[in-house]
């Protein structure tokens, strides 16, 4: 099953398009974990137990993991396998680096931990992505208009006629040729997520952004998704994970990760009945 089979099923399944972001910040874990062998790695555990049945996808940011030191990537995996095995995982890891390098990266992700996808980074050119493409069950999500303030530096200046992230747009639908590419949008730039879907209809959006980054939920889901209100996968970490800090966080991460979907579904809704 590919990468994209495994997403459309389960948000069939589960009637949701909201991602589950797995940034677990040691600072941040509720008291009652502190004392625990591993508090990171129970805490993703009890994320993923109370979300489960709500979500399309989970995406675990490596970085919460490698400052973790040398416990860090065993922890990683053993979250990774806490995920049921009908929900992909996409690992945030936004690589980017030449071809035998990259290669290794996709083999370590790919392989070593046994992920569905993984963002990478284009800004040393398509040499950089292709080895990710290379495992044709698996996909690379590339960052094309990311979320954070100062994207605009680069990604937004002009080419001639076009902005650089839609010459990036432009490079993931010829590198699709296996219908393993998505692009990484971010929801606080919901005026450019139009253009961007009508530039690639057919490839799915990952979108962060909302929730703690501000980023409006109605419109990500609006321009995001496709014609029939698909292919917009709306991560959320921080809204959720932190709902409580207390001994009901995975309760009350369960209760916002359900008002999400929710949400989401009322949107998507409305889009297939009025589409833009």
């Amino acid at each position: 099953m590919t990468f994209l089979e495994k997403l459309l099923e389960a948000s069939r399944r589960n009637r949701s398009w909201l991602c589950v972001g797995l940034d677990p910040d040691p600072e941040s874990l509720p008291t009652s974990l502190k004392e625990r062998e591993n508090p990171v790695r129970e805490f993703c555990r009890q994320i993923i137990g109370a979300t489960r049945d709500l979500v399309c996808a989970y995406k675990p940011n490596i970085a919460f993991f490698e400052v973790l030191g040398e416990s860090g990537w065993p922890t990683l995996k053993e979250v990774i396998d806490s995920v049921p095995d009908d929900v992909p995982v996409i690992l945030d890891a936004k690589r980017g680096d030449i071809g035998n390098t990259a290669r290794m990266y996709a083999q370590a992700y790919f392989q070593g931990l046994g992920v569905d996808a993984v963002t990478v980074n284009p800004y040393m050119g398509k040499d950089s992505i292709t080895p990710f493409l290379e495992y044709e069950d698996r996909t690379a999500f590339i960052l094309c208009l990311t979320s954070n303030p100062s994207s605009a530096d680069f990604q937004q200046r002009e080419l001639g006629d076009k902005p650089l992230y839609h010459e990036v747009a432009s490079m993931a639908n010829l590198l699709n040729r296996d219908g393993n590419c998505g692009l990484v949008v971010g929801a606080t730039r919901p005026e450019q997520l139009r253009p961007l879907r009508q530039l690639c209809p057919d490839l799915p959006f990952l979108i962060p952004g909302v929730g703690t980054q501000g980023g409006d939920l109605e419109s990500a889901v609006k321009y995001g998704s496709d014609r029939e209100g698909n292919l917009a996968i709306i991560n959320v970490s921080r809204a959720i994970l932190y709902a409580s800090k207390e001994k009901d966080f995975a309760e009350s991460a369960g209760e916002k990760a359900e008002s999400f979907r929710e949400q989401i579904n009322l949107f998507r809704r409305s889009k297939v009945s009025s589409p833009v």
